[in-house]
Parts: C-alpha cells; sequence; structure tokens
C-alpha cells in the first residue's frame, strides 16, 4: 500500500447556466433548476486520469474511485505509469482531505466505491496485478476488492477470476455484511469454471458474474449467467426478500436467454440469496439498448437507466441518435413505466442514485443541444439529470468543452447538493485547466 501526504485543495468556482423546465410534478409551471453557481475542478497529471464512482459519506463529505495513469501533478505517491485504483476523499466542505493510490505494476482500473457500514470503505475494479498492493491475481484480468478503514488504509483485499479477462464493475455491501460484486465473466477462458453448487454451462463468451464473498473476504458462493454472445452485468441491487437484481445488456438469445427482444437488450436477471436464477427479462427493441446502472426505489421496485437506439418494442419514442433510456420494474421483473431522454444527437447514462425527496439523479453524456439538453459545448459534454419518481425530467446541466467529457458517477450529500464525477479533455469553456490527457472531473451543483 502507497500512502501519501494529506492535501487539502479547495474546489474552484465558474458559473453554469442550467436549465429552467416545466414543474412536471405539479403541472405548473416554476423555475426548478438548481442554483446557478455549479462549482468545476479537474485533478490529475500529465497522463490520463478517471473518475468512476462517488459516494456520499456519513459526516457530510464524499470519496470518489477512479484510476490514474499520472505519477506528478496531483498523484504523489506513485511511481510507475501504470494505471492503478485512484481514491480520493473530500469533507463537506469540498476540501481534498487524503488521496492515494491502489494497485501493482500492470493494469488496475477502480471502477466503484462504497462507504461500508464501519465507516470505512469498499473499492471495486479490474486488476491486472500480482505484486504491490495486489496478491492473488489468477491470470489477465481479476476482480480485485480492497476493503479500506476510514482514512484509506487496506484491511484486506482479494482476487478473484481465471484465466482470461474478468472484469469487476459493480458493487454492493449485502445485508448479513458481506459483498457482492457482478461484471464480467470470461467464461471461453475460463474453461466453464465460475459456478460453486451449480452445474456447468459451457457459455461462450462473456457473462454476468455474481461474486459473494463474507465480511472478511472469503468466498461464499458465485455464479455466471448469460449465453454464447456478450453478456456484461453493470449494476446490482438486493431485495426485501434477500436475493439481488442485476442489470447490464446483452446480445445473446440462447441459453439464460429466453426473449431477446433484437440485438443488444436490457437483460434482467433475479437470484436468490444462494445465487440461483429465479427470473430473467429483456427489455428494448430492435436496435441497442444496455441498462448501465440500478437502484431500489422506496416503494421496493427498482429503476434501471441506460441508453436505446430503439423507438419500437418497450421503447415509446427515440429523440434521435441514442437516448438515455430509463425503466421501472416490479420485484417480480414487471415494466412499470419507460422514458426516453435526450436530443437528437447521442445522449447516455452511466448511473443513477436515489435522493432524499424519492426522485432520482443520472450521470451520462450528451452530445445533443435540442430536446431535453439545453446546450452542447462540443463532442460529449458531462451531463447530469434528476427526475422525479415517475420519471419526469426536472432538471439536467452540462458541463465540457470542445473535447470529449464524461459522467460516470452521481450522489446527493446531506446537504442535497450533488456531486457529479468523470472524466475531460478539455482545457476551455467550463474546463479552466487540463492536466494531462484526460483529467480526473467534479462538479458540484447547489
Amino acid at each position: 500500500m502507497r500512502l501519501t501526504h494529506l492535501l487539502f485543495i479547495s474546489l474552484g468556482f465558474c458559473t453554469l447556466s442550467c436549465s429552467k423546465l416545466e414543474d412536471l410534478s405539479t403541472g405548473g409551471v416554476s423555475i426548478i433548476a438548481p442554483t446557478e453557481t455549479t462549482s468545476i475542478s479537474t485533478f490529475g497529471g500529465s497522463l490520463n486520469d478517471s473518475a468512476q464512482s462517488v459516494v456520499a459519506t456519513s459526516d457530510g463529505g464524499y470519496a470518489i474511485l477512479g484510476f490514474t495513469q499520472s505519477n506528478d501533478g496531483d498523484i504523489t505517491d506513485k511511481q510507475d505509469s501504470s494505471f492503478d485504483y485512484w481514491v480520493l476523499k473530500f469533507n463537506a466542505q469540498d476540501t481534498l482531505e487524503w488521496q492515494k493510490t491502489y494497485g501493482g505494476s500492470e493494469d488496475d482500473r477502480g471502477r466503484k466505491i462504497i462507504q461500508t457500514q464501519d465507516g470505512g470503505f469498499a473499492i471495486l475494479g479490474t486488476s491486472q496485478s500480482n505484486d504491490g498492493d495486489v496478491s492473488g491475481n489468477n491470470g489477465a484480468q481479476d476482480y480485485w476488492i480492497s476493503k479500506l478503514d476510514s482514512q484509506g488504509n487496506i484491511s484486506w483485499q482479494k482476487s478473484f477470476g481465471f484465466q482470461g479477462n474478468d472484469s469487476g464493475i459493480s458493487l454492493i455491501q449485502t445485508s448479513d455484511l458481506g459483498y457482492l460484486m457482478t461484471g464480467v465473466l470470461d467464461v471461453t477462458a475460463s474453461g466453464g469454471q465460475g459456478n460453486t453448487s451449480r452445474s456447468t454451462f459451457r457459455h461462450a463468451g462473456g457473462d454476468y458474474w455474481a461474486v459473494k464473498i463474507n465480511e472478511t473476504g472469503d468466498l461464499q458462493w458465485s455464479r455466471y449467467f448469460g449465453g454464447n454472445f456478450t453478456d456484461t452485468a453493470e449494476g446490482v441491487a438486493e431485495t426485501d426478500d434477500g436475493g439481488f437484481i442485476i442489470a447490464g445488456g446483452s446480445d445473446s438469445e440462447d441459453t439464460d436467454i429466453s426473449n431477446n427482444k433484437g440485438t443488444y437488450d436490457f437483460w434482467i436477471v433475479k437470484i436468490n440469496a444462494n445465487g440461483d436464477l429465479i427470473w430473467e427479462k429483456s427489455f428494448g427493441g430492435n436496435e441497442i439498448d444496455e441498462a448501465r446502472a440500478i437502484v431500489k426505489a422506496t416503494d421496493g421496485n427498482f429503476v434501471i437507466v441506460g441508453d436505446t437506439r430503439s423507438s419500437d418494442g418497450d421503447v415509446s419514442g427515440n429523440n434521435g441518435a441514442a437516448d438515455l433510456w430509463l425503466i421501472k420494474i416490479s420485484s417480480e421483473g414487471n415494466l412499470i413505466w419507460e422514458k426516453t431522454l435526450g436530443g437528437t444527437s447521442f445522449d447516455v447514462a452511466r448511473d443513477i442514485s436515489i435522493t432524499r425527496d424519492n426522485s432520482f439523479l443520472l450521470a451520462g453524456s450528451s452530445r445533443s443541444s435540442d430536446g431535453d439538453v439545453s446546450e452542447n459545448k462540443g463532442q460529449n459534454d458531462a451531463w447530469a439529470l434528476k427526475v422525479n419518481a415517475n420519471g419526469d425530467l426536472l432538471w439536467e446541466v452540462s458541463v465540457g468543452g470542445s473535447n470529449i467529457d464524461f459522467a460516470y458517477g452521481v450522489t446527493e450529500l446531506n446537504d442535497q447538493s450533488v456531486i457529479t464525477v468523470g472524466d475531460t479533455s478539455s482545457n476551455e469553456g467550463d474546463i479552466e485547466e487540463n492536466k494531462g490527457f484526460t483529467d480526473l472531473l467534479i462538479f458540484k451543483i447547489n
């Protein structure tokens, strides 16, 4: 584990224009956008740096996980130019309290951070290393999970995988204080391994892979699900009965997939507490539809977000190219409602979180400057949105410059401000400073 001196860096401020929309919850017209002052900041060095996930912390602050290739600039505890996990912890005043990198000498990229019930953190991603902070690599890429204390010190770490490229994407702490990890298993390279207590199905390519571990990281069970093409699990939520619902994208139409709608679909899988498949459902149209994240609503149903290029089947409308697609399903997998958001270009989502008023925050990117998108600064802009409990748009904000800017994570803080994170390769427009090829991006909406 590599440590760094404490850094104290405050976020810089600039002014953005947030869209003013019709208040769909009341039927009246009012200004319900956030305040027009938004703080924007970049962190990084001379190479590639990105934020992939953000979590609100119990002290009113927030923690960010991503990855860094840099060994200069804001990164002070790293010597080589391989990719490492990168965690940054901010307090409620947006001051950086500590930041640390984790990994070995190969390619290690963090994808998901959660705060654990003991006040520490758990971080998950993909690792190719078998040195430094990482031990137990099983070949090529593995799921790599590390349990941190509240100051970012490693309590334990584990690698899970086989000979191929196995990618850890999503993580939750379960009701028994263990963890469930989901992502992709390279079934072909594993030779059919990856299941415990279940007969082996020799699928091809990559499958959803759910790995359940206990509080100290010991394997309890693992299961894979999918067909003979590409199946990528992007998000997971625990159900009231102790099971789990996994959301992602699939272009398979065999083995575990019974009702493919056309090319890639939102493919939703319900498993029980032991990992046994209970039901599976496909949602979408005849084009590409991929789910990226899932969250449990306060009514016990589930809201799933991703993107769609369809305008048929389960998709009632498309504004052009790709739209952000939001669906709500029951715990039995029945479609309750669906909404598309976007403009005439490519608009996608990568994360969803629930707010204190039972609305939802979304993060992704947009190339549009019409429809539901108020403006575009050039190429992809990082895009943050809030929708109400029925999926109606409340406000949206675009952040970026003339190059590619993307948001991957979003959360609401205790004071109801919103933190969105991602990366940027711009150095103008909303982005006052670019320190390298791609910088970690943070913007705060008050």
